[in-house]
This record gives structure tokens, C-alpha cells and sequence, in this order.
């Protein structure tokens, strides 16, 4: 498809100023099976019930230290245990840090990362630019390969930092880690493919942390533009009079209050020539609530991640093209800006949606279910998809019933539901299915053919999303609470997680596997 450049040159420098292209960490890994150089820190990886250490290369003094350590600080090896051994005998390190991984064999992915984020908060905590870590004892070459790059991972997504208006921001880490690796391990390779998905982690993690008057539509789809189109992405971006063409009013209605109008980005990664992925995230790049306004004041602080959904498409695609994916995936972003002014959408217009089904707006602040019925209908029309997944911050009610540890999924097919189940506990981004029905009439409109509210909440946005998918298999993802953390936590510092991204990637591997 033809690439449309609606915005004018301001905007695009505008955006141009919040290019991605930056690097995002400033940390270096490398793997080898001999260390050179010398390091301040030391990390041996343990297995669980070491009962003594016996590391290749070490002094009877050192071993006899550090196993006396062990002793007196109870270290079994047991997964996500640490111990710090400081100025070891007969060691050129400042300090050896035991960490422990459990049984090798037994321990997951999710597990690893978190161990890895844990190593990086310790190091980072001290003045070492450069770690040696030694995983020698786990000796099986496709265990090591597999914890190692896990762990790896991890590091790279807990060292993230959003700075960019910070006048002096504070230094990023910038440490060197020298993997020592066993014979036949294959944890470089593995760690690049990591790297994708970190990197579209990140890119949405950026998006997502962007404030309203910076990262309104046009500017996202520029900086997402600038980001994927060199890595063999073809962008399509329909500026607000193309939309208006298209006859995409629910879209449109959104943003008609706000200067800065509705767009719609389109990311295609084409991997194969299978029949494509859609993933269909909402962009609403800031959601004042529109008349039915937010009145709560942290409530409204947040609403930049309002996002988070075209975030976290975008960045998985963005890691399925870094990966090399013999996929074929469409992003498709609706992206409104939900402000208030004379020319605003009141509560009780109705609007029409680019399949031809009119809305009433019975609430404004309901406006995620109104774009992305045009972003789905987009995606279903102009791509024939063998499967629609589309992701949102889109209900309060979800947060009331599953909390945050959870996303809610929707949808009538098991295949779907079964892998994203399994993507969502191999990435530790877990999904819960709610029903579907029976709610009779739950979106059912007086003046229109369906109003945009409903109770249930959560249920009444899925089932209002549902038509737009026609007869194409489709699963609704509600990931609202799940965008951002106020405090360093894991695998992720503070603020926007990128959630959505590992899940997503995961998936699509998953379900074009079935």
C-alpha cells in the first residue's frame, strides 16, 4: 500500500525531535568460552544444593573463602537466591556474587529474566563497569545456552531509562558483561533474538511514556514511521481527511475536539506470504475523558498510556522484523487525541463507523472501543487476516475484576485462547478469559444500531468490539492497569512496561504454529 504522508513539515520535525533512534541502553553483553581482562565483579551462577564450590581456576584459599561464606549466609543455590562475598581471597575482584538457579533444567524463562533484573539492580548499585559472569556449572550446554540469554534479557529490560526531558538526566548504566559459557552453548544466538523483543519493548515503553502534547497521533505515527521503515516495514499512514474518505467516523468523532485530529498508522511486516496476523492496538494518545471528564487527578496524570495498546503493537512488530520472522503480521494503530472544545463530540451523537454501523456515544470517555471498531473493520477489509487480536487499556471494570496481574481475553476460539494462555505464562504476561455471554441487548442503542457503554464494562467493550471482526476469528485483549508501574519492579524500571509486546510476539509464533 501507498505510504501517505498527511502531516505537515512542523509536525514531522516535531516528531523527528522524539525519533526512537536513539540508543536505548548503553550497556554491552558478550559471551565467550575464555574471559580476558579483568573485571570488578565476579558472578558464578549456582545450582541448587551446591554444597561446595569448586570453580575451574581458583586458589585453596578462595574456595575455602567463599564455600565458608556460603556456610554462614545458608546459600543453597536455590533459584533467585544472592550472596555477596566481598574482597575474596585471592581474587583480583572487589567481590564475588553467588547467584542461584535453582535446578537448570527446571527453571523457566520468566524466572531467568527476573533473576537477570535482580544481577542488574545489584550491579548498578555499585561502581563495576565490568562483570564477569561464570556459568560453568551449569554444564549442560542447551541449559546454559537457555538461562544465560534469559538472564541477559533481563538485565536489558530492567535497564531501560525514559530521559529525554530531563536536562540532566542521571548516567544510564554502562557496564560490560562477559558471559563465560560452556562449550557448545548457543547463548549469543539466543540472547539476538531476545534483543528483538527487547528493543520493541522498548520502543513502546518510549511511546507509552510520551506525554499527550508530545506523542499526539501525527507524532507517533512519525516516530513509529522513522523506527520501522528501515528495518523493512512497510508504514502506511492515513492522515484525519483520508479516514473522513474512508468513512471511518467512530475514528474520527474522537479527536474532532482536539487540533490534533484522528490518524491511522499501519505497520506490515511481511515475513511470508502467508496469509496475515493482524494485531489492532488503541492509540488514544491522551484521554481527558471528553465531556464525560475525568475528574480524578491521578486518574487523568496517567492518560498518556492511554496508548499502550498501538504501543505494544507496533512493538511487536518492530521485534518480529529484528527476529527475521518468516511471519506475515499487520499492525494496525487508530490513533485519536481525546480532548474537549466547541467542536468536541458530545455525549448522545451518534456516529458512523467505517463498516456502515452507526454508534450512539453514550459516553465519551468510552472513546477505545469507538476507535478500534474502525481499526478492526481497517484491518478485516483491507487485509483479509486469518485472525484479528486486538489490545487495549480499555475498562476500569477489567482492573476491579482481575487486578494487574492478569489481562482479560475474549473471544469464541479455543485455539486462540489455548495460545495465548501458554504465551502468556512462557512471557510472565498472563492472560484470563472472561465469557462473552449471554448478555442480551448489553450494547443495544435506542436512536442507533449499538451504543458504546454496556454492564457489564469489560464484557459490553468486548462484545461491542466483536462485530467489527465480522466473521474473521478475533480475540479481544483488555490490558487496562497493566501499562505502567509507579516503582521499579522485576524486569521493568518505573513507568510504562511495554506490556503487550512479549505477549503478542510469543503469540503469533504460537498461533501460526497451530
Amino acid at each position: 500500500m501507498k505510504l501517505m504522508r498527511w502531516f505537515a513539515a512542523a509536525v514531522a520535525l516535531t516528531a523527528m525531535s522524539f525519533s526512537a533512534s536513539a540508543e536505548y541502553l548503553h550497556t554491552k553483553m558478550n559471551f565467550t568460552e575464555r574471559l580476558s581482562g579483568s573485571a570488578e565483579t565476579l558472578v558464578v551462577l549456582v545450582p541448587a544444593d551446591t554444597e561446595e564450590l569448586a570453580v575451574r581456576g581458583w586458589s585453596r584459599d578462595t574456595t575455602r573463602h567463599v564455600n565458608r561464606a556460603m556456610q554462614v549466609g545458608e546459600f543453597t543455590g536455590a533459584a533467585k537466591q544472592e550472596l555477596v562475598v566481598i574482597a575474596p581471597a585471592g581474587l583480583s575482584e572487589q567481590r564475588v556474587v553467588l547467584v542461584g538457579v535453582g535446578a537448570p533444567n527446571e527453571l523457566t524463562r520468566v524466572t531467568a529474566e527476573e533473576i537477570g533484573a535482580s544481577l542488574a539492580n545489584h550491579v548498578n548499585a555499585t561502581k563495576a563497569e565490568t562483570i564477569h559472569i561464570d556459568s560453568r556449572l551449569v554444564a549442560d550446554a542447551t541449559a546454559n545456552a537457555r538461562i544465560v540469554a534469559a538472564m541477559a534479557h533481563g538485565i536489558d529490560l530492567r535497564n531501560y531509562r525514559f530521559d529525554r526531558f530531563k536536562s540532566e538526566p542521571a548516567a544510564r548504566p554502562a557496564q560490560t558483561f562477559e558471559w563465560l559459557v560452556v562449550g557448545d552453548s548457543d547463548a549469543a544466538s539466543q540472547y539476538a533474538e531476545f534483543s528483538g523483543i527487547a528493543h520493541g519493548v522498548f520502543l513502546a515503553r518510549e511511546l507509552t511514556n510520551l506525554p499527550g502534547s508530545s506523542g499526539y497521533p501525527a507524532a507517533f505515527a512519525e516516530i513509529v514511521r522513522a523506527e520501522l521503515e528501515p528495518l523493512g516495514i512497510e508504514i502506511t499512514i492515513l492522515g484525519p481527511e483520508q479516514v473522513r474518505e474512508l468513512g471511518m467516523g467512530s475514528l474520527y468523532g474522537v479527536s474532532q475536539g482536539s487540533q490534533h485530529k484522528a490518524h491511522l498508522l499501519v505497520a506490515h511486516w511481511r515475513g511470508s506470504d502467508e496469509q496475515p496476523i493482524a494485531l489492532v492496538g488503541k492509540g488514544n494518545t491522551f484521554d481527558t475523558g471528553g465531556y464525560n471528564l475525568k475528574t480524578a487527578a491521578a486518574s487523568i496524570l496517567a492518560m498518556q498510556t492511554d496508548k499502550a495498546g498501538a504501543a505494544a503493537v507496533v512493538g511487536a512488530v518492530k521485534a518480529l522484523a529484528l527476529q527475521n520472522a518468516p511471519l506475515n503480521v499487520v499492525a494496525v494503530a487508530p490513533l485519536s487525541h481525546n480532548m474537549i472544545s466547541g467542536e468536541a463530540q458530545l455525549p448522545g451523537d451518534v456516529v458512523t463507523a467505517g463498516d456502515g454501523t452507526t454508534i450512539e456515544v453514550g459516553n465519551t470517555d468510552a472513546e477505545g472501543r469507538l476507535i478500534l471498531a474502525d481499526g478492526i473493520w481497517y484491518a478485516r477489509e483491507h487485509f483479509n487476516p486469518r485472525v484479528i487480536a486486538d489490545i487495549a487499556t480499555l475498562t476500569g471494570a477489567k482492573v476491579g475484576a482481575l487486578g494487574t496481574a492478569y489481562s482479560a481475553i475474549f473471544s469464541e476460539h479455543d485455539s486462540i485462547i489455548n495460545t495465548l494462555r501458554v504465551a502468556g505464562e512462557n512471557t510472565n504476561e498472563l492472560v484470563w478469559q472472561l465469557p462473552l455471554g449471554p448478555y442480551p441487548g448489553i450494547v443495544n442503542s435506542r436512536i442507533a444500531d449499538r451504543i458504546n457503554t454496556g454492564s457489564p464494562g469489560a464484557q459490553a467493550g468486548a462484545i461491542f468490539l466483536q462485530h467489527f471482526a465480522g466473521d474473521t476469528p478475533w480475540v479481544h485483549i483488555d490490558m487496562a492497569g497493566n501499562a505502567l508501574i509507579q516503582s521499579p519492579q522485576g524486569i521493568h524500571p518505573e513507568g510504562a512496561t511495554g506490556y503487550g509486546v512479549r505477549l503478542l510476539t510469543e503469540w503469533v509464533k504460537l498461533y501460526s504454529a497451530e
